[in-house]
């Protein structure tokens, strides 16, 4: 195996969504191992404060030693970025991130590696603006497609995305 990839659903999703299964069958097909943390008993209880234990169920599904790449969809985009900042990561994969949810105090933020973020120009629940800006603070690469937050048309341009990740970390 190369490493471990973390694919962590949306709030309202599964492990089992369609975007988190096409990576994960991405990164299977290019010799990744892959987890799918289920986070719907935090979902449920709609309490902010749940995103901690949303990251430290992400970070314990990481294995403590090896590569590690963290991606994920919407709530899960916005773990994926702290738990990276806790686990060295090779590379972050983020779908309609939200920059901040409401009534949880902590600011976003994501270490400073290798990032793909995939967001929707009419995305209802996370500003394309905001995205673009994070983005281009960081200098990370962003696709920006005609969709809308649970970007369900670009299913397969995600997977592709995420496959050209994976590719570039093996060429370093």
């Amino acid at each position: 195996m190369k490493g471990t990839v973390v694919l962590s659903h949306g709030l309202d999703s599964g492990p089992q969504a369609s975007k988190v299964t096409a990576l994960a069958e991405v990164a299977e097909a290019l010799g990744w191992a892959s987890v799918r943390p289920d986070y719907r008993d935090l979902d449920a209880t709609r309490d902010p404060m749940a995103i901690d234990e949303r990251i430290a169920r992400a970070l314990a599904n990481a294995p403590a030693n090896g590569p590690v790449v963290f991606a994920g969809s919407s709530m899960g985009a916005f773990t994926s970025g702290f738990a990276s900042c806790r686990r060295p990561a090779e590379a972050l994969f983020l779908m309609a991130l939200p920059l901040s949810i409401p009534d949880y105090p902590r600011p976003f933020e994501a270490a400073r590696v290798p990032t793909v973020l995939v967001h929707a120009w009419d995305d209802e629940l996370c500003p394309v603006e905001a995205a673009i800006a994070f983005a281009r603070s960081r200098g990370d690469t962003l696709h920006l497609v005609p969709d809308d937050h649970r970007l369900g048309a670009h299913v397969a341009y995600c997977a592709e995305a995420f496959a050209r990740l994976l590719h570039g970390l093996e060429r370093r």
